[in-house]
């Protein structure tokens, strides 16, 4: 993977650099349509980078070269090589790059670059010269893509290009959410499809190929087990034009011939482009639980050979479709929606035991949820062999549902060792290996007549059963003697603040307070957080606090990002002290739960340095003689000044922002300073008393666990 240097002794893979950079340029423009504005110049600048170079062999003329004439077409299509007319190539476009019509200029080569090379044919983006995007922006992108440096060799620069292009797709499909996952399967998962699969060699068929991951991959595969990619044939159909392009395109960026990988708006089901198709690999994320698959006009479909699938649910159609397929000696890897391994729904538990009664499934694997741009419910791997060799009569099943770590709060990615770990449990199964073994929780090699048992549940779940997992006698022999040291500590503790309540508690007066109006700002000042630039957060370093870490009277410190201290040097004034009051300037309007709001207050009490990011404030306190600090943050961290900020807070949608005057401008009304010191004093016992009850029961619970695998052990 091509690197580039960066400040801070760290080195960032250059597609994130790019990715960084033109994501500064997007401005305003939606990523569904972004994205097809930075494809269509990574993809152009590709093809011109491959054409220039062979370009200047044909004018050199030296060796098999000698005589060529360097704006002969045919010279190009035997090299494989796109035509690139001299008004699309990237040193004629990167000239234009700063003139107020650049963006004409470029669908312009689109279209040249089209009527030259019939096989580009309504494929490349012609949507640079749209109002919304700045001509000024867009020569920032040319100049952009134009910087990466690709090396010598059209091998080289379909690499670097072609992983570039890769990147960009997963980060639209990450930017686009559940609409991404109609065009991009997480690589993650490609990766471990086309691994368990092996398509060494053959056709190899996608009828739902979004933008071409599982074709690249099988590719790839071949060339990473040095195999010929010459063996290997692609078959594709795609119902979205859009995508279609962009994986006519993702494919051409890496030499891999797509005149199989057909368009048609209706679909495999109603327009099967490759009826006569025998396969010897299908690969598929196909849409999951689809109900408008047009079944109703299907229900006498040569197709159907183990059962007709429901009219509101594609799944089984979808199985059937790539069985249809499947050469005799095909194998298939798909995924499906978990509840195709269950469902009894109309005739789907039917035509699920033909499948296993008819030995045709392989393997299942159970997924983790939230690994699909699309949807957040969990899916699984089927695998399906026509002509088993290992196994007859049994299939593997392997639950992964416990694998992955979370990329965000949304999305989860399996690791390379994970994504091995499955792969070997399935090669050592299928080749009859002394190395398998059922793994209690994890997979098992079951029968069919155990599945029969099931009702021919496919779910891994009901069959590997739970590993009980204990911990070492020692580590729990500790554990018992830390409640046993303890416990008359904890005991006295307990004693001695409930005591200290019971006396702050009586000595409350129920006689009226006297309270005073007063603004925020008569003793405070907002102060915003810095704007640190993403190049300038490492892996250690100072910590920063950011809005992610501020909750309702509570921060939270385990998940921190960090600084370095050359730069924290350049952000001293932006240090947090203990005991100041942090604010949340942006946030939601009441969705989501309170920890999202806009608003939201916490003291900060640690004695580590700690720096601010933007988008939280700090109440500087002015006038510290005249109020109790603590009693001040008891009342505006209250449920009713957390919903004031909220209402108060300005912005459209959900998101909502507070400004300095805001804050200041809060009504607020205040007894004398003794009564504030009184009230205040009353309030942090009480909380003392409730951290403390916490921090025990923590302890307990603890305590318990290990008494009871005492037990076990």
């Amino acid at each position: 993977m091509a690197k580039a240097k960066k400040n801070n002794n760290t080195e960032e893979p250059i597609e994130k650099q790019l990715w960084k950079a033109a994501d500064k340029l997007r401005k305003n423009i939606d990523a569904a349509e972004y994205k097809h504005i930075i494809l269509g110049l990574i993809f152009l600048k590709y093809i011109s980078h491959a054409f220039e170079e062979l370009f200047d062999k044909l004018k050199k003329g030296e060796g098999e070269y000698a005589g060529a004439d360097p704006e002969d077409k045919d010279e190009y299509k035997a090299e494989n090589v796109f035509f690139v007319p001299e008004i699309a190539r990237w040193s004629y476009l990167q000239s234009k790059a700063k003139l107020p019509e650049i963006g004409k200029e470029v669908d312009q080569a689109m279209d040249a670059i089209e009527k030259d090379n019939p096989s580009l044919r309504d494929v490349l983006p012609k949507v640079y010269a749209r109002g919304n995007l700045d001509p000024t922006n867009l020569g920032g992108l040319i100049d952009l893509v134009g910087n990466i440096a690709l090396g010598d060799a059209k091998a080289r620069s379909a690499d670097v290009l072609g992983h570039v292009f890769e990147y960009f797709l997963g980060e639209f499909a990450l930017a686009e959410g559940k609409k991404g996952g109609q065009f991009y399967t997480p690589r993650g998962v490609v990766e471990l499809l086309v691994e368990m699969l092996e398509p060494y060699k053959g056709r190899v068929f996608d009828p739902c190929c979004g933008s071409g991951g599982m074709f690249v991959q099988s590719e790839k595969f071949v060339v990473d087990h040095q195999g010929r990619v010459n063996d290997i044939s692609i078959y594709g159909q795609e119902s979205n034009q859009t995508t279609w392009r962009l994986a006519k395109m993702n494919l051409a960026i890496r030499g891999i011939d797509s005149s199989q990988v057909k368009w048609n708006n209706e679909g495999s089901f109603l327009n099967n482009s490759h009826k006569d198709l025998k396969a010897d690999y299908v690969i598929a994320n196909p849409p999951f639980n689809d109900s408008d698959w047009s079944g109703d006009l299907l229900r006498k479909d040569g197709r159907w050979q183990y059962g007709v699938p429901p009219v509101k649910n594609a799944n089984y159609a979808w199985l059937q479709h790539f069985l249809f397929h499947l050469a005799p000696h095909g194998k298939a890897g798909v995924v499906l929606a978990n509840g195709a391994l269950t469902s009894n729904t109309s005739t789907e538990g039917e035509i699920r035991t033909n499948f296993i009664t008819s030995d045709l499934i392989e393997c299942i694997i159970a997924l983790p949820d939230k690994l699909f741009y699309s949807t957040h419910i969990p899916a699984s791997l089927w695998f399906i062999n026509r002509n088993k060799k290992f196994g007859k009569g049994v299939v593997l099943l392997i639950d992964g549902r416990k694998l992955g770590r979370l990329r965000n709060k949304n999305l989860r990615e399996l690791d390379e060792d994970e994504r091995q770990l499955l792969i070997n449990t399935f090669n050592n199964w299928k080749t009859s290996s002394e190395k398998y073994s059922d793994i209690e929780g994890f997979c098992k090699s079951v029968r069919v007549d155990e599945i029969k048992e099931n009702d021919y549940a496919l779910n891994p779940g009901y069959y590997v059963g739970v590993k009980e997992v204990l911990p070492r006698e020692d580590i729990v022999d500790k554990k018992i003697l830390i409640l046993q040291e303890n416990i008359d500590s904890w005991i006295n503790e307990e004693d001695s603040l409930n005591k200290c309540l019971k006396e702050v508690i009586m000595n409350i007066s129920l006689n009226k307070v006297d309270k005073f109006k007063h603004k925020i700002g008569d003793f405070f000042k907002v102060k915003g957080g810095a704007s640190f630039k993403g190049k300038e957060f490492v892996s250690k370093g100072l910590p920063v606090m950011k809005i992610k870490n501020v909750k309702p009277r509570r921060l939270l410190l385990d998940n921190v990002d960090y600084i370095s201290i050359d730069t924290a040097n350049k952000y001293s004034d932006f240090m947090i002290s203990p005991n100041d009051l942090l604010i949340t300037m942006t946030g939601n309007r009441f969705e989501g739960g309170k920890d999202s709001w806009v608003g939201k207050v916490a003291m900060f009490k640690e004695e580590k340095p700690y720096y601010l990011n933007q988008r939280v404030g700090i109440l500087n306190l002015i006038k510290p003689k005249v109020i109790e600090l603590n009693y001040i943050y008891y009342l505006i961290s209250n449920d009713y000044y957390q919903e004031y900020f909220v209402k108060i807070a300005r912005g459209s949608g959900g998101q909502s922002n507070l400004s300095p005057s805001q804050i200041l401008n809060t009504i607020i009304y205040l007894p004398s300073i003794e009564d504030q010191r009184k009230f205040s004093g009353i309030i942090e016992t009480i909380d003392r008393k409730r951290n403390l009850n916490k921090r025990i029961s923590a302890k307990l619970i603890e305590a318990n666990k290990a008494i009871f695998q005492k037990s076990r052990i």
